[in-house]
């Protein structure tokens, strides 16, 4: 079998606008994007996109990983000498109003004011530096 002798025919791509049977629109209507040669519609949703106004990165930030701040000045003044500091003792003494929506809240303890007692902190709250410090120097401890 010679290259010459293969037969195979190829379909046409069918070219409308061009007189023949199907005149004046081709059956593409009248006028419009959607009739003109080379046309491409943009989707919908891009125009959805377009129309949201974009507020300088408010909305694209992620939640803040910390939920709740409490001050050693608030908690030097609900507890007791001894007393263990977690998140439900916060709640227990109105320090932490928590939604029920949050399922495992994140609390940090900030610095502010002095610790005279000592207590015992959970290890599930968060601590900054200098609150960490404060805690130490007072003999308290964080287990």
């Amino acid at each position: 079998m010679l290259i010459n002798e293969i037969k195979f025919r190829l379909k046409k791509k069918k070219r409308i606008g061009r007189g023949g049977k199907r005149g004046n629109y081709s059956g593409r209507g009248m006028k419009g994007q959607k009739a003109r040669a080379g046309r491409k519609i943009r989707p919908a949703l891009r125009d959805v996109i377009l129309k949201i106004p974009q507020l300088r990165g408010k909305d694209f930030k992620s939640k803040s990983k910390i939920d709740y701040i409490v001050n050693l000045s608030k908690i030097n003044e609900k507890f007791n000498e001894g007393d263990l500091v977690n998140i439900q003792s916060l709640v227990e003494n109105k320090i932490l109003k928590i939604k029920k929506s949050d399922k495992k809240p994140k609390v940090k303890i900030l610095g502010d004011g002095e610790l005279t007692k000592k207590l015992i902190f959970s290890s599930e709250l968060l601590f900054s530096n200098k609150a960490k410090e404060k805690i130490l120097n007072s003999g308290s401890e964080i287990r």
